[in-house]
C-alpha cells in the first residue's frame, strides 16, 4: 500500500477548473446547470458539450499554454468555451465586444490568440481587420456566418475528447483585459487558483448552495461576470439563468419565472430595474440576496430595494483579483449602508498612506491594498508594470482610495487614479486625451468624470483650443467616434482658455471635477 501523503504528479489537480466542473457533473448530471434562451442544459449535457469543443479545438491544433479568444454576447458557448479551454490547457480570452474594431485587433494581437471564436454579431470587428490579425481559425457560434467555421456543425461530428490535462493549480486559464493607464489594454492573468479562491470566498460570503438559482446578465467579458455568482454557482451545483445581456423588463421577468434567489448588478442596471414600472408588483419573494459592485450604490437605491425586503450586499473589487476583495454579510446590509464590507475569508486587505505605511486608524483614508490566493500574479508581458501594482510583499496596490469604521468595514471614498466608471465600464482618461491630442484644434486637454444620475458617471473633456481654432461636441464626436467604444465617448465639451496646472506643470484635475461636477 502506499502510504505517501503526496498524490502522483499525473493526478488530477481538484482545484483546476475543468476538474472541479466534470467531478460536479459526475456527482449530479441529472441537476439543471444552466438555463438559456428558453434551453435547459443538465450538468451531464453542460460536459458533454465542454468535451465536443475540447475535442474541436484539440483537432484544429490548440494545445496546452495557446490563446483562444471570445467575441460575442452572452451566450452558453460562452462558459462552454471557458471550459474546453481549460480542459486542454488553452487560455481563455474573453473580449470586451462593445470595443471598436482596432480595439479587438490590439488585444488580439498582444495576446496572440491563433483562434477566435465569434457570433454573427460581432464577426465584423474580425473581418474588418483579419489580414493583419494573429488569428489563424474562425469558429462562428451561429448560422450564416461566411467565412466562418460552423462550430455547431464541427461539435456535432463527433468523436472521441481529448484526455483532459492533470492541470495545475498556478497554471494560467484566463486573460481579462482591462484599460491600463496609458490607454493601453493589459492582460490580467488569472489561474486555476485564482478562481478557486474566489469561487470559495464568494460561497462563504454570500452563502451559495445547491438549491440557489442565479441569474446573470452582467457581460461575461467582464470579470463581475464571471466570477461574482456566475462560477461559484456552478461550483456548489447550482441552477444558473444565463441572459444575453440586460434589458430591464427580462431581468424581471426572469427573475419571477426562475424565483431567482442571487442575482449580480452594477448600480446602473439597479436603478433602471426599479424604474421599470412592474417593479413595485413583481414577485420577487424568492429573492434573498442582490450582489452589488462595479461603483458604489447610492443610499437611495440602496433604501428602494431594502423597501421590498431585498438585502443588498455590496461587494468591492477588481479584475486582478478574480472580482472579490470585500464583501458586506447580507445581515449588515442595513447597519453598514454604503459599506462594501471586510476582506473575504481567503484574502488580506490593507490601506496604506503615500508613502506605504500601513494605516491603523479608523477613517483615515488611504490606498486600498489586498494579497491572496485570488490576487492575479500580474500582467501578461507586461513585467515592468506588474512590479509597479504588486509590491515585494505580494499587495496588490489598487489605486483606489478607501477609509475603514470602528469595526473595520471598508468604505470606498474616491480613487485615486483618474479611472471613470460609467454604467460598470472601466474607463481611463489618458486613453482618451491620446487620441484627443490628435485634433488639430486642440492644444490641451483633460479627461474628467462628472456625476450622472443615470450611469454612475459621465465623460467630460476640459480642452483649451489653439488660437483662432474652433470646436463643437458634435465635431469632437465626429473625429474619435470610430476609434472609441461607444460608453467611453464624451458626453460634453468645456473649452478655456487654460487649463488649471500646479507648479510643477501637472494639469489639477481636481479643480476642474469641482467646477464641472454638476455641469451637463
Amino acid at each position: 500500500m502506499n502510504t505517501s501523503l503526496s498524490s502522483p504528479a499525473t493526478a488530477d489537480e481538484p482545484t483546476a477548473l475543468h476538474h472541479w466542473f466534470q467531478r460536479r457533473a459526475a456527482r449530479a448530471p441529472e441537476r439543471t446547470a444552466l438555463s438559456f434562451c428558453d434551453e435547459d442544459w443538465t450538468y451531464g449535457q453542460m460536459q458533454q458539450h465542454i468535451e465536443s469543443l475540447a475535442r474541436v479545438l484539440a483537432n484544429g491544433g490548440v494545445s496546452a499554454g495557446d490563446r483562444v479568444a471570445y467575441v460575442g454576447l452572452n451566450h452558453s458557448m460562452t462558459l462552454v468555451t471557458l471550459f474546453a479551454c481549460a480542459r486542454i490547457g488553452a487560455v481563455f480570452v474573453p473580449i470586451n465586444f462593445r470595443l471598436s474594431a482596432s480595439e479587438v485587433s490590439a488585444i488580439l494581437d498582444d495576446s496572440g490568440a491563433q483562434t477566435v471564436i465569434a457570433d454573427a454579431q460581432h464577426a465584423h470587428l474580425l473581418d474588418a481587420n483579419r489580414s493583419q490579425l494573429p488569428c489563424t481559425r474562425f469558429l462562428g457560434i451561429d448560422e450564416d456566418m461566411p467565412d466562418w467555421e460552423s462550430l455547431q456543425h464541427l461539435m456535432g461530428q463527433g468523436g472521441s475528447a481529448p484526455a483532459a490535462v492533470p492541470g495545475n493549480g498556478e497554471d494560467l486559464v484566463m486573460l481579462i483585459y482591462t484599460s491600463g493607464t496609458t490607454g493601453k489594454p493589459k492582460g490580467v492573468m488569472l489561474s486555476h487558483t485564482n478562481i478557486w479562491t474566489n469561487n470559495l470566498n464568494w460561497i462563504l460570503a454570500s452563502d451559495f448552495t445547491s438549491d440557489d438559482v442565479t441569474l446573470n446578465c452582467a457581460p461575461l467579458f467582464h470579470v463581475g461576470g464571471l466570477c461574482v455568482v456566475l462560477l461559484p454557482t456552478l461550483m456548489v451545483g447550482g441552477h444558473l439563468i444565463l441572459q444575453t445581456g440586460f434589458e430591464p423588463a427580462q431581468y424581471l421577468h426572469d427573475l419571477e419565472r426562475y424565483r431567482v434567489t442571487v442575482t449580480f448588478g452594477v448600480p446602473a442596471m439597479m436603478l433602471f430595474t426599479s424604474q421599470e414600472s412592474s417593479f413595485s408588483s413583481a414577485d420577487l419573494s424568492a429573492m434573498r440576496l442582490i450582489v452589488a459592485g462595479g461603483a458604489p450604490v447610492p443610499e437611495p437605491l440602496l433604501q428602494t430595494y431594502m423597501a421590498r425586503g431585498i438585502p443588498v450586499s455590496q461587494c468591492y473589487g477588481m479584475t486582478e483579483a478574480t472580482s472579490g476583495v470585500t464583501f458586506l454579510e447580507t445581515s449588515r446590509a442595513s447597519q453598514k449602508l454604503g459599506s462594501c464590507g471586510r476582506a473575504g475569508m481567503l484574502n488580506e486587505v490593507r490601506l496604506v498612506d503615500p508613502d506605504g505605511k500601513v494605516i491603523t486608524t479608523p477613517g483615515e483614508r488611504g490606498e486600498i491594498c489586498m494579497r491572496g490566493g485570488n490576487v492575479t500574479r500580474g500582467y501578461w508581458n507586461r513585467p515592468e508594470e506588474t512590479a509597479q501594482a504588486i509590491d515585494a510583499e505580494g499587495w496588490m496596490h489598487s489605486g483606489d482610495g478607501a477609509y475603514f469604521d470602528e469595526d473595520g468595514f471598508y468604505y470606498i471614498c474616491d480613487r485615486i487614479k483618474d479611472m471613470i466608471i460609467s454604467g460598470g465600464e472601466n474607463i481611463y482618461p489618458a486613453e482618451i486625451e491620446s487620441l484627443l491630442y490628435e485634433h488639430p484644434s486642440i492644444a490641451e486637454v483633460a479627461v474628467i468624470g462628472a456625476p450622472d444620475p443615470r450611469w454612475g458617471e459621465r465623460v467630460v473633456v476640459v480642452a483649451a483650443l489653439k488660437p483662432g481654432a474652433e470646436l463643437d461636441l458634435d465635431a469632437l464626436l465626429a473625429f474619435i467616434g470610430t476609434r472609441l467604444a461607444r460608453f467611453k465617448l464624451p458626453r460634453e465639451l468645456h473649452l478655456l482658455d487654460a487649463l488649471p496646472r500646479n507648479p510643477n506643470g501637472k494639469i489639477v484635475k481636481t479643480e476642474l471635477r469641482a467646477k464641472y461636477s454638476n455641469a451637463g
